[in-house]
């Protein structure tokens, strides 16, 4: 019995680790990112590992992919060269595993100078566990000037509209749009218990909606956003105005190279309590 006790025990504890060690690879990221607003390259260099290595992956004007290599000196003295608050990089999602001595952190990003936008991405950081604490080895970042964020509510304004988007496409037969918003993998559930597609399967099965002026016209309100802590999914609920009635549906979706991708939507017809005698006549075999 001592020893069954013992496992939850042990178990609870390898959590709080994990938790405790998160936590500190997150405050070493974050003390990199204060130290660039402080222009203060003693806070900077505190937390890279001496053999840290930079890079950047862009795409040029021609479409073609390119690495470039930076080293620790040449960012330090950037840093320098400006003064305090004018360097701000925002992070706006984080996600972070974790393998004893090894951390690695997908941090999704935009760039302010001087108070403008400058661009936005990805950063991959890679961290390694020293005497002396966490330590960043390698950070690997992408960048781009469309689709970026410019405050945490502007992720949840993009997420309304793109829902709204999504709506407006099916009410004006727009195929390209209300499927270009949905994942591969994506799956919509329907009223009827045989609807269950997925994205491909859907366009199929649609295809005569959307040849006609409107495929279907759902008119939403009542929507309520949820968001993961990373702000990488988001989930939603919300009621329309529909052909059948009042309508409830769900939704989860992903925020993936700069927009959201819808990966699974559940729309359900609702029936009153009072009603739901009724409604079971009806669907009886």
């Amino acid at each position: 019995m001592r020893n069954l006790l013992l496992i939850p025990l042990l178990l609870i504890g390898c959590f709080l680790t994990a938790q405790s060690e998160r936590a500190a690879v997150v405050s070493t990221i974050e003390q990199l990112f204060d130290g660039m607003r402080q222009a203060d390259t003693t806070l900077v260099s505190a937390v890279l590992h001496p053999e840290i290595r930079l890079q950047t992956i862009i795409v040029d004007s021609n479409g073609v992919t390119q690495l470039q290599t930076g080293t620790a000196e040449r960012f330090l003295t950037g840093i320098a060269q400006y003064p305090a608050g004018t360097l701000d990089e925002q992070l706006y999602s984080r996600q972070i595993e974790l393998d004893g001595p090894l951390a690695t952190a997908w941090t999704t990003y935009t760039f302010f100078a001087g108070g403008q936008l400058s661009h936005c991405g990805t950063n991959a950081f890679q961290l390694m566990h020293t005497t002396a604490g966490w330590k960043i080895h390698q950070i690997t970042d992408t960048r781009r000037r469309t689709g970026c964020l410019t405050s945490p509510v502007a992720l949840r304004d993009t997420l309304n509209d793109f829902i709204d988007q999504w709506h407006h496409a099916a009410a004006v037969a727009d195929e390209e749009i209300f499927f270009g918003a949905m994942a591969e993998d994506g799956i919509y559930l329907g009223t009827d218990a045989t609807e269950r597609w997925l994205r491909d399967e859907l366009r199929t099965w649609a295809a005569f909606a959307f040849e006609r002026e409107s495929a279907w016209s759902f008119t939403a309100y009542d929507r309520q956003l949820y968001f993961t802590d990373n702000n990488t999914y988001a989930w939603w609920e919300e009621m329309l105005e529909t052909w059948m009635g009042p309508c409830r549906a769900s939704g989860v979706a992903q925020w993936q190279d700069g927009r959201w991708q819808i990966k699974h939507y559940h729309l359900a017809v609702t029936v009153p309590n009072e009603k739901m005698d009724g409604f079971r006549a009806l669907i009886k075999p």
